[in-house]
């Protein structure tokens, strides 16, 4: 049975012609960009072959880095999911949306402090990039997860045209159709009508193709979400096969399995056969979507993005293996270290990026929303992006940014043992403050990126400049802290 059936065919072509009779109300411009978004979930920066995987296979990513920029110091905004994503809808920090944490969280009862407050979904009054860009004219297209609110906060809520797979969750139960929960709750928009055995990264990108198809003829912008590669860790079986074949023909791999990282394990190792086949299925995902845009001629005018929302699962509590490693990295999803915020990213925007150009400057997500509006020559929005900056002068290799420093603030505890904190990039400069303690770190990144030499006591005055810098930029923002827990107690040794 075919994914895609005459009701959803049917939607994504009234999608299309709505989109249609929106241009029809301005001049036609020729040159007017497709934007396609692939947003993925807890992939980390060495998950791929073009950032320095040697097990993980990702010809199509690789391609795309070949054919476009690839940023070697790009961030999310958070080291969790729901954070990020409102980062790149709204071009604003989490800290000022309000959203600073996974939704809905879990901060633990009996520690030190009580997790800041915080929103439970993309307030409506944000106007999206997609309603940006669904206002112009486009085509809006979501597809996947979106984990930003529930009923009444969906995608469709927030300028999507069509919503697949776009619900309150962050995950499936199971990667395969059904793809319910223990609980049956599954219950997610346009995923009706699938086979047992189907796979939920190639139906996204199934559904997505088919919104390409129906909205060849006009300007539209697909952001393919996918869940994968979250939890639970599950292939397709070929896959995980042709990995476990692989690992078994590698020369062992030197150094400790896990290193100690506060109460945790950070894994120091790539070697999870089903993990990897979670990456080449999304892999697969990025190359028919770029095969898709070949066969319709639309390649030439296309950006596309490629991005993952927070660093890889390598660190956890408890005696459970996690999926992925970060190395050179330190630490991973959670944390406010390098590989829970560092991700692969890259942009291909023909006839402007250089073919397999690197850029190095420092990056974050709430600069997508400029930068695909002044991609797509549609009006800036600053009193909406105002903590974003747009990308355009490094993808033309022209000029710099000007921009003073990157913030993060995470003001709760996370599963994997990271605590309350808040950190800056400013230069070269890493600044990580604690707040249980007040204590801070410094690291110079261009020396020391797996942040193995906190340089405080050595450079006390370079940490207090930051230190002052990160506290006014949260008063600034109206950045919500965590308070005293009057109830907790030491736990009994």
């Amino acid at each position: 049975m075919d994914p895609i059936g005459r009701r959803d065919f049917l939607r994504l072509s009234l999608a299309g012609a709505a989109a249609a009779a929106l241009i029809g109300c301005r001049p036609k411009h020729t040159a007017t960009p497709n934007v396609v978004f692939f947003l993925i979930d807890d992939m980390g920066w060495t998950d791929l072959a073009c950032y320095g995987s040697r097990y993980y296979e990702t010809p199509h990513i690789d391609r795309l880095a070949r054919e476009g920029m690839r940023f070697t110091d790009a961030y999310a905004a958070c080291p969790v999911c729901s954070p990020t994503r409102a980062s790149i809808l709204s071009g604003k920090y989490p800290a000022r949306v309000g959203i600073t944490d996974w939704i809905p969280g879990d901060d633990p009862k009996n520690r030190k402090l009580l997790g800041a407050e915080d929103r439970h979904e993309l307030p409506l009054d944000e106007v999206t990039l997609a309603e940006a860009f669904h206002g112009a004219g486009y085509a809006t297209g979501f597809f996947g997860k979106w984990h930003l609110g529930g009923k009444g906060f969906y995608p469709e809520d927030q300028g999507f045209d069509v919503n697949v797979a776009g619900h309150w969750a962050g995950h499936p139960a199971s990667y395969f159709y059904p793809y319910k929960n223990t609980q049956e709750r599954w219950d997610v928009p346009g995923l009706e009508g699938g086979e047992t055995g189907e796979y939920l990264t190639d139906r996204l990108t199934d559904e997505s193709l088919a919104f390409i198809e129906a909205n060849r003829d006009q300007p539209f912008m697909l952001y393919l979400s996918h869940y994968a590669v979250h939890t639970p860790v599950q292939s397709k079986m070929d896959l995980m096969e042709k990995y476990r074949k692989k690992l078994g023909g590698m020369a062992p791999q030197e150094g400790a399995e896990t290193v100690t990282e506060g109460p945790s394990r950070a894994k120091q190792k790539q070697d999870n056969p089903a993990y990897a086949g979670m990456v080449e299925s999304v892999d697969e995902s990025v190359g028919r979507i770029a095969d898709k845009l070949e066969e319709l001629g639309l390649t030439e005018r296309t950006v596309i993005v490629f991005m993952s929302d927070n660093g890889g699962l390598s660190t956890v509590r408890g005696n459970w293996n996690p999926p992925t490693s970060n190395v050179l990295l330190r630490a991973g999803k959670g944390w406010l270290y390098e590989g829970g915020i560092r991700e692969p990213m890259i942009v291909k925007w023909p006839g402007v990026t250089e073919p397999g150009s690197v850029c190095a400057e420092p990056v974050i997500s709430t600069d997508f929303y400029p930068t695909l509006l002044e991609a797509a020559g549609l009006p800036l929005r600053p009193h909406q992006h105002e903590d974003g900056v747009s990308l355009v002068p490094l993808l033309k290799q022209r000029a710099g940014l000007k921009r003073e420093a990157l913030y993060w603030h995470y003001p709760h505890y996370h599963s994997s043992g990271m605590t309350p904190g808040g950190a800056m990039r400013a230069g070269d400069y890493k600044l990580i403050e604690w707040f249980e303690t007040g204590e801070v770190e410094l690291y110079n990144l261009k020396d020391d990126v797996s942040e193995k030499h906190d340089l405080a006591a050595d450079m006390p005055a370079k940490a207090q400049e930051l230190l002052g810098m990160l506290r006014s930029w949260r008063k600034e923002t109206g950045a919500k802290m965590p308070a005293v827990n009057p109830a907790y107690t030491e736990p009994r040794m």
